[in-house]
């Protein structure tokens, strides 16, 4: 398969190093030099610099025979001109565009990317995924994950373990006897900074990020038993009043009735078209790292500041000062993974990778066959894969023990008939079953082929 991308930034280089992994033919355009050089040296990847949405700019990358298009520059326009041209002139079969202008997804202009128009079959904005993984977040307080599985039955919940939790060393096959009604199963441990794929013999410690799958209706009952009985948040502070910050402020003022929110722009111009935008959110104008303006915005009585500015150095000194003021927490926006070690130690509650968030929705749309969706963990740590069982499938109709599962997957959950199922070894999958697993990176072609299913761009 071969792979186009348009745009040589941090979701294109992203996006580029993912397919890549997968063994696609990709080729990178950029008008920048600098940023073709920086992937150049660390993909195996092909580059070009150029504009992306010039026609013979992408013949030279292939585009007669690519079979997908991610036009994902800083500009909007290049990114449709680009889908364009590839439709037109090269039939590409896919076309996927980043779009962040919220005009250009007014639903009222519904028609304008459909195939008789502007053929792009996904638009992308990662900016609103940012926002809707951070809102999320609010649902199940004191998690600094959670992804929604199986139509909402299903949680993909992520937990820090701290000095309370009450199952710290406890070995993890014993937690089916303390809880005995509760459903969920553990896919993976962050062990400072190092990912571990459980098994019943380990335990957990201090600080471990933990990720469970647990049946929807159980989530209160397994926070606890993590330690974790924080309030849902009613107060909000939101330092930045970009794309992710303004469509974070109005998902909450749609979603979220029982949260009031305060929004902190630097920027005048931009603090006052967030002003006209939000009518139940004040709107800051002013400095976040300014004490007198977290003042103004009550952050004392803040239960959430969530710092999603463009600088991630603001972001984290912003979360720290509005901690130290008197925040409950801090949901705090990196891109680099240069701070992470030192964020957990410094306080910094939960932090949200844009790059992780961008991938697992570019992964939901190439993955094709009975393969429902995909959602990473961590930073090249593996997947959560949604899948549905058929027939050709080598794990139907034997217990998971006799199915010679590869050591980097976890059968978490199934769904048969609308209800949930945990597993154990002597579980039997049926034809139809919906079947939540955890694979490791170099086992997710395991599971593909354990489900019948290949990569494929059309």
């Amino acid at each position: 398969m071969k792979a186009i991308i348009c745009g040589g930034g941090q979701v294109g280089s992203s996006i580029a190093r993912e397919l890549a992994s997968e063994r696609v033919d990709v080729t990178v355009i950029d008008q920048s030099p600098e940023l073709i050089r920086r992937i150049r040296d660390t993909l195996d990847v092909t580059t070009m610099v150029g504009f992306a949405s010039h026609p013979d700019v992408l013949e030279a990358a292939g585009a007669r025979d690519a079979d997908m298009i991610v036009a994902v520059t800083f500009a909007d326009e290049v990114n449709m001109i680009a889908c364009q041209v590839a439709h037109s002139l090269f039939d590409v079969p896919m076309k996927i565009a980043r779009v962040r202008a919220q005009s250009y997804r007014n639903p009222i202009w519904a028609d304008l990317f459909s195939r008789d128009h502007m053929p792009i079959d996904v638009i992308i904005s990662p900016e609103i995924e940012v926002a809707r993984a951070i809102g999320r977040r609010f649902t199940v307080p004191g998690s600094f994950e959670m992804i929604p599985l199986a139509k909402n039955k299903l949680r993909l919940i992520g937990v820090r373990c701290e000095e309370n939790c009450p199952i710290l060393d406890t070995p993890l096959r014993q937690l089916t006897t303390l809880f005995p009604d509760l459903r969920l199963s553990i896919i993976g441990i962050i062990r400072e900074g190092k990912p571990i794929v459980p098994t019943g013999d380990d335990h957990l410690e201090v600080n471990d990020e933990v990720y469970i799958v647990i049946d929807g209706e159980h989530v209160p009952r397994a926070m606890a038993a993590f330690g974790h009985d924080e309030q849902e948040a009613r107060r909000v502070v939101i330092i930045g009043g970009g794309n992710i910050g303004l469509s974070l402020a109005q998902d909450i003022e749609e979603q979220f009735s029982g949260v009031t929110a305060r929004l902190i722009e630097l920027d005048k111009d931009q603090a006052q078209a967030a002003a006209q935008l939000l009518s139940k959110t004040t709107v800051i104008h002013g400095d976040a790292l300014d004490p007198d303006i977290l003042s103004e915005a009550n952050i004392n009585k803040a239960s959430t500041v969530v710092a999603v500015t463009n600088d991630d150095e603001v972001n984290i000194l912003a979360s720290l000062l509005a901690k130290r003021y008197g925040a409950e927490r801090a949901v705090t926006l990196v891109n680099s993974n240069t701070y992470n070690p030192l964020l957990a130690p410094l306080g910094i509650d939960v932090v949200v990778n844009p790059r992780v968030i961008t991938v697992s929705t570019i992964l939901q749309v190439i993955r094709r066959g009975r393969i429902r969706s995909v959602h990473s963990i961590s930073e090249n740590f593996g997947e959560v894969i949604e899948a549905e069982a058929l027939e050709t499938s080598s794990l139907v109709g034997k217990p998971i023990q006799d199915a010679k599962l590869p050591a980097g997957v976890i059968v978490a959950s199934i769904v048969r008939d609308d209800q949930v199922l945990m597993v154990d070894k002597d579980t039997v999958i049926n034809v139809g079953d919906r079947v939540i697993l955890f694979a490791t990176k170099d086992d997710v072609r395991k599971v593909e082929r354990m489900f019948a299913v290949k990569l494929e761009f059309f």
